[in-house]
Parts: structure tokens; C-alpha cells; sequence
């Protein structure tokens, strides 16, 4: 597999946001087979952290880890700014978590769920039933809230689900693959409801295999293959990694068509259709350099489109099960100072 070297950012004078998450090295293995080998994090409050990978990658057993339900083998993790290991009753306060399998009891009304939710967070009767009436009518349920929760559709069954995670108030919220099997609509109305969790000033964990769903919720993205996290940066830093991105110029007069391709001497061209195919990253930078150096010549093309890498070229590339793929980050946070 190629190496991808990411570009180093800017530096920025302002202050780091506070890690909501963050790790060191964390390591599980399961007999011989290393599912987490080292994996550094830094999740800033207030912000959609994206962990992306293929089946059996270790998303879920990080999230088993950071949410303190098994132990790491190794490493060393904070979340909301307890150590995992030292106090992990002060993260379990702290947090939410709702995992690839819905949490809710088919057998009781959904308002029965969210009630004995309360209960289990302690909170008093009445402000029990308050927070219910508060989040059965956040999360559109008021009118299926007395019905049996086996009679809710799939995205009913989830919007309860995450109802019921935020009985307690969490600050970060661990979201393992929540959209898996819901319909289109379903899926859209989930993200809505994500991403006022965030505008509230909630972090949001998620794994996901749908990659649109990172590139349109996460202001931040990781990439696990074996064990490992191979990128990480925003989705438009992880679609520069990868190469194939170029500028496409199509002309219907066949005399600015010549006249482009000596102006343009580095670009492929498709004699037939009239196009030039020019490598870029999709820049502006690289946009204004050949649209120049079009308008120096007085030559104009008729149709100009921009291609670059999406997620699905970024995720191919970097889990390729064949080799092993080189770490690339775009990140200048590091990991090492966020826990102590």
C-alpha cells in the first residue's frame, strides 16, 4: 500500500479545546489477536468524533473501553476528566451510551422505559416524570409514549433508545453504529437529533460503517485497520490523502480545445470528447492557477467540474486487509498532553 502523508495544518496561538476524550496507547487483545494496539485519541468537548473501520476493527471495543464496560489490556484513557482506570464511577456519571443494540424493553409503553430509566439514575419521582415528558416530547414520542415499545418502528425504537441515554444528563455520548438498519428518513431524522445534542454542547463518540454519515455529522474523523488508527483528520483532510483528485475542462470548439492542451501542457487529454484532465486536490489554489493561465491564453472552456476523493476512496485505501496501511494524521493535538 502507497503511504498517504497528510499536509501539516497551520499552527494556531489559540488555546486547545478541553479533551472530552482522551487516550494513550490503549491496548485489549483477545487470546492471540491484538483488536486495539495502541490507539491515541484527543476528542474536544463539544464537537462529533467519527471512528470509522471495517467489521471487526475494535470500534466497538473502544467504545466498550472509553464507557468502562471492560477493561483495556494496556494504556491509559481520561473521559470528562476522570481516569478510566482510578475512577471509573465518576465517568459512568458522566456519560451515555447507546450501543448497536437497542437498549429498550419491547414488553412495557415507551414512557415505562424512560421511568424506569429515572429510576435507575436516582432521580426523584418527580423530576423523574419531568425529564420523561421533556424528552418523549424532544424526541417526537409523546403520542407512542403509552403504547408497548415492541410496536415502535426501528427509528421510533432509536429515538428512545438515545431518550432514554440522556435521562442523565450525560455530557458525552457514546453512539456504537446508531443508525444501522433504519430507513433513509430514519437516518436523517437521527442525525437532526445528533446534531442538536451538539449544539447543546454534548460530544458525541459515534462508529459508523456509513461513511456519508461521517462525512455529514463529524467534525472529526479516525480510521481503524488492524489495531491501529491509520488517519485521522477532517473528512476534506482524509479526501486529500488519497490521489485521483483533478480539475476536468470540456470544450465544444475544437480550436480552444488545441489551443488549451499547449497551454496546458501537464494535462491528460481525450482528443474525442474535447477534455483535459488536470491533477489537483481540489485547491483553490490549483483552480485559480489554471483558469490564469486559461485567461492569459483568451481561451475559455465550456464546462469546468471539480473531482476529488470521497470517504469510500479514503476507507478503501486505508483498510486494505491485503497490507498494512501507514499512519497518516492531520492533527496537531497531541495525545500525550491530554492525559496526566
Amino acid at each position: 500500500m502507497p503511504s498517504y502523508v497528510m499536509p501539516t495544518p497551520r499552527q494556531s496561538g489559540a488555546p486547545q479545546a478541553p479533551a472530552a476524550v482522551s487516550a494513550i496507547g490503549l491496548r485489549k487483545s483477545y487470546g492471540d489477536k491484538a483488536v486495539l494496539d495502541g490507539v491515541d485519541l484527543r476528542i474536544p468537548a463539544g464537537s462529533v468524533f467519527a471512528l470509522l473501520g471495517p467489521n471487526g476493527a475494535g470500534k466497538t471495543t473502544a467504545v466498550k473501553i472509553l464507557s468502562t464496560l471492560i477493561s483495556a489490556d494496556g494504556g491509559q484513557a481520561q473521559v470528562a476528566g476522570h481516569t478510566l482506570a482510578v475512577d471509573p464511577q465518576a465517568v459512568r456519571a458522566a456519560i451515555g451510551v447507546t450501543g448497536q443494540f437497542s437498549a429498550v424493553d419491547g414488553l412495557i409503553t415507551g414512557e415505562e422505559n424512560m421511568l424506569l430509566m429515572a429510576d435507575l439514575h436516582h432521580l426523584p419521582k418527580r423530576e423523574g416524570r419531568r425529564v420523561t415528558a421533556e424528552l418523549l416530547k424532544r424526541f417526537d414520542l409523546v403520542d407512542a409514549a403509552k403504547k408497548p415499545a415492541s410496536t415502535y418502528s426501528g427509528g421510533m425504537k432509536r429515538r428512545l433508545d438515545i431518550a432514554m441515554t440522556l435521562v442523565g444528563n450525560p455530557r458525552i455520548i457514546f453512539l456504537d453504529e446508531p443508525t444501522t438498519g433504519l430507513d433513509p428518513r430514519s437516518r436523517h431524522n437521527m442525525w437532526k437529533i445528533i446534531r442538536e445534542l451538539v449544539s447543546d454542547g454534548v460530544t458525541v463518540f459515534l462508529t459508523t460503517q456509513y461513511l456519508d454519515e461521517a462525512d455529514e455529522l463529524a467534525d472529526r474523523i479516525a480510521v481503524l485497520n488492524n489495531g491501529k488508527i491509520v488517519a485521522e483528520g477532517t473528512a476534506d483532510e482524509l479526501k486529500r490523502l488519497i490521489p485521483g483528485g483533478h480539475l476536468r475542462l470540456r470544450f465544444t470548439d475544437p480550436t480552444a480545445y488545441r489551443n488549451a492542451t499547449t497551454t496546458l501542457p501537464d494535462a491528460t487529454r481525450d482528443d474525442e470528447a474535447l477534455t483535459l484532465r488536470i491533477p489537483s486536490n481540489g485547491s483553490q489554489r490549483d483552480l485559480r492557477t489554471a483558469l490564469d493561465r486559461l485567461d492569459t491564453a483568451g481561451i475559455d472552456a465550456d464546462e469546468l467540474t471539480v473531482h476529488t476523493p470521497d470517504l469510500d476512496d479514503v476507507f478503501f485505501a486505508l483498510t486494505d486487509t491485503g497490507t498494512e496501511a501507514s499512519t497518516a494524521t492531520a492533527t496537531t493535538d497531541q495525545p500525550t498532553e491530554a492525559v496526566r
